[in-house]
């Protein structure tokens, strides 16, 4: 038997959770400096915002973006020890920042509720790659052949 002509897509076995956060905000390059501890939000553990702890090393061009950018050492090493992300991707854990307070805040209310049956588990919401360059990507920044 043949199938209809058309067939409407099937849903992706993965897809990520919508992030209208972190695209649309607005945080300029100077407001991180060399040194300070940050995270990027990755998802949902324990009934509590997660994501990868890293130090800001120095400035570095993030090119899926075209915009300033940091260049981050993860602690733990691993494959990648140093990746590049634009400054919107990034939260302060080294000091009480109000901005990034107030976008952590933001991220719980957005995210938690959603996730509130799943306690004991990790979720990644799937908005992040890491380019053969070694810069870290928002899925809304990613453009083909980059």
């Amino acid at each position: 038997m043949l199938p209809p002509p058309w067939t409407p897509p099937s849903t992706p076995a993965f897809a990520p959770t919508p992030d209208p956060l972190t695209p649309a905000r607005d945080i300029t390059h100077e407001h991180f400096e060399a040194g300070d501890q940050i995270m990027v939000i990755k998802g949902v553990a324990g009934g509590r915002l997660c994501g990868d702890a890293m130090r800001v090393v120095a400035p570095s061009w993030h090119t899926p973006t075209d915009e300033d950018g940091w260049r981050l050492r993860d602690p733990n090493g691993g494959a990648q020890t140093f990746i590049t992300a634009h400054p919107r991707y990034l939260v302060h854990l080294s000091r009480r920042c109000p901005d990034c307070l107030i976008f952590q805040r933001a991220m719980e209310d957005h995210l938690l509720p959603r996730y509130a049956g799943h306690a004991d588990a990790i979720i990644d919401c799937g908005w992040y790659t890491t380019t053969a360059l070694g810069q870290l990507v928002h899925i809304a920044d990613a453009r083909s052949g980059r």
